[in-house]
């Protein structure tokens, strides 16, 4: 499935504004046969937007909701996209930092609350998710969501291996100088988990950080089958389930694992 990355912080404060820029990316990847769009973390709102964050904040089916799924369908391609979600009834007083994936004929097909928050700016604006593996069908893969800091434990992507994830979305805001993560970290967990990832960032300032770009889609064999600059960026490459068929036969990690060694992890 060949996946379009939107290396982007867009328009930080505006829902409306970052909608037009969703819109022209997903027509560019439809135009470029794309089957799947996938945004930075927080690309509806902006990331670094203080209080802002629980005023723009929806639940995983309002308005905005909506408007993409318009854009998903109008183009014919799947979008994954980060936003803040609002809990709803009971838990509306809580906002989650998310990621929902809508097929390419608008349906909700996926959303994920970010299980690992980081530093003291996630951990005052937003309430930790706590299902680690979630997942969707589409065009023959399965595919998982996680965000940014997620990935970062081994843990974390282990799990969606064992739960046969193909291809692992990772909307993420990743800031100096921690570059290191998308250029090693990343490549190196879809090689010992054997899936694709897709790890799409935020780039420039913002607030008080600095993201770095980089965005990869990241193979089984380790290899980065695209790499985004540090700049805004459209980038495509192709999430393979042969060459993922083929790379599990012959890679072992997984065949084995001695789980009764484990123990002392949890």
């Amino acid at each position: 499935m060949r996946t379009a990355l939107l290396q982007s912080s867009g328009r930080p404060g505006s829902v409306a504004e970052n909608l037009k820029v969703l819109d022209d990316a997903a027509g560019r990847a439809a135009a470029a046969g794309a089957g799947l769009l996938v945004t930075a973390e927080m690309f509806l709102t902006g990331y670094a937007i203080g209080d802002d964050i629980g005023r723009l904040a929806e639940p995983a089916d309002g308005d905005a909701a909506d408007a993409v799924a318009e854009i998903a369908a109008r183009h014919g391609v799947a979008v994954a996209y980060g936003y803040p979600e609002r809990g709803t009834g009971g838990d509306s007083a809580h906002v989650y930092n998310s990621v929902q994936l809508v097929s390419a004929d608008g349906a909700r097909l996926a959303n994920y609350r970010k299980t690992h928050l980081f530093g003291c700016f996630e951990r005052d604006h937003f309430t930790p998710g706590d299902q680690p593996v979630v997942q969707a069908e589409l065009n023959g893969l399965r595919v998982g969501l996680m965000i940014c800091y997620d990935v970062e434990f081994p843990e974390n992507v282990r799990a969606h291996a064992l739960a046969g994830t193909d291809l692992l979305l990772v909307p993420t805001a990743q800031m100096h100088p921690f570059q290191f993560v998308a250029e090693s970290v990343v490549p190196v967990r879809a090689f010992e988990n054997q899936m694709y990832v897709a790890y799409v960032n935020r780039t420039g300032p913002e607030g008080e950080f600095e993201f770095v770009g980089l965005s990869t889609l990241a193979g089984p064999d380790g290899v980065a089958r695209a790499r985004a600059g540090r700049g805004e960026e459209l980038v495509l490459a192709d999430a393979d389930p042969r060459l993922l068929a083929a790379s599990r036969e012959t890679n072992p990690y997984l065949k084995d694992r001695r789980p009764g060694l484990y123990g002392s992890l949890v």
